[in-house]
C-alpha cells in the first residue's frame, strides 16, 4: 500500500475541513455571536441553509469572482434573506466582523489529528497551504496548538491567488526548498487540492467522507491516520 513512500521528504496540509474541525468550530462561533447579540435564531435552521450558501460564495472567491469582504457580508445577507429574517446592513457587518473575531477561539480539530501529526513530525518536514484569511489561520493554528508541527505556512493572501491556481503551490514548494515529486498535498478539496497539488506534479491524497469520488482517479482517505498506509 505504501505507494508513494520512496522520496517524499514533505507533507502539505490543508487546515479547514482537513486538521481544523470548520464545522464544529464555525456552529460553536454563531452560538456565540447570535447569543452575544441577543438574536433568537435557531442555530440548526440557520446553519441549514447557510452552509451551502457559505460553500457556493467560497467557490466564487477561490475564483477570484468576489472580494473577501463581499463573501463575508453576502453569506449572512443571503441566510438572513432565504430565513425571510429582518437583519438590518450594520448589524449584518457586525456579525461578519465578530464571526471572524471569535472563529479562530474554537479549537476542535479532528479527531486523529494530532496522533497523525506526531506520526509524521518525525520522519517529514510539514507544512501548510491553506485558503483561508492570513488573520485567520495563524490564529487557528496557534490557538490549537499545532503551530510548531509546521514549518512553512502559505495562504492565499500571502501568495496573491488561491488553491488550485499553481502559483500558491509552488511558492510553498519554494519556501520549503524542496522538488514537487518529493512532496505530498493531503486536502479535503478535489479540484482545490488534489488536482492543483497534482498539476504541479505532486503527490496527492484526498480527504474525504463522500462517496462523490468513488469513480475518481484518486487516492482517498476517510480517517487522517490512514496516511499511514501510504507513507
Amino acid at each position: 500500500m505504501k505507494w508513494i513512500h520512496e522520496g517524499i521528504t514533505d507533507v502539505f496540509f490543508d487546515l479547514d475541513h482537513t486538521l481544523w474541525d470548520f464545522e464544529k468550530n464555525s456552529k460553536l462561533t454563531y452560538q456565540k455571536i447570535f447569543t452575544d447579540h441577543r438574536l433568537d435564531i435557531d442555530l440548526d435552521t440557520f446553519l441549514e441553509v447557510y452552509v451551502p450558501i457559505n460553500f457556493k460564495l467560497w467557490k466564487l472567491y477561490q475564483e477570484d469572482k468576489i472580494a473577501k469582504e463581499e463573501l463575508r457580508y453576502e453569506r449572512l445577507k443571503s441566510t438572513f434573506d432565504a430565513l425571510k429574517l429582518t437583519v438590518d446592513n450594520k448589524l449584518i457587518t457586525t456579525l461578519s466582523d465578530d464571526y471572524i473575531t471569535h472563529l479562530s477561539t474554537f479549537n476542535h480539530l479532528f479527531s486523529d489529528s494530532i496522533e497523525t501529526l506526531e506520526y509524521l513530525a518525525p520522519k517529514y518536514n510539514l507544512h501548510i497551504i491553506t485558503n483561508g484569511f492570513a488573520e485567520v489561520q495563524q490564529g487557528k493554528l496557534k490557538n490549537s496548538n499545532i503551530d510548531h508541527y509546521f514549518n512553512v505556512v502559505m495562504n492565499s493572501e500571502l501568495a496573491g491567488v488561491k488553491k488550485p491556481n499553481p502559483l500558491i503551490f509552488q511558492k510553498a514548494l519554494e519556501m520549503a526548498k524542496v522538488k514537487p515529486e518529493n512532496s505530498l498535498m493531503i486536502g479535503d478539496s478535489y479540484e482545490a487540492d488534489f488536482l492543483g497539488a497534482q498539476n504541479v506534479g505532486m503527490h496527492a491524497l484526498l480527504f474525504t467522507t463522500s462517496d462523490d469520488y468513488k469513480n475518481v482517479n484518486s487516492q482517498v482517505i476517510k480517517e487522517l491516520k490512514q496516511i499511514k498506509q501510504y507513507i
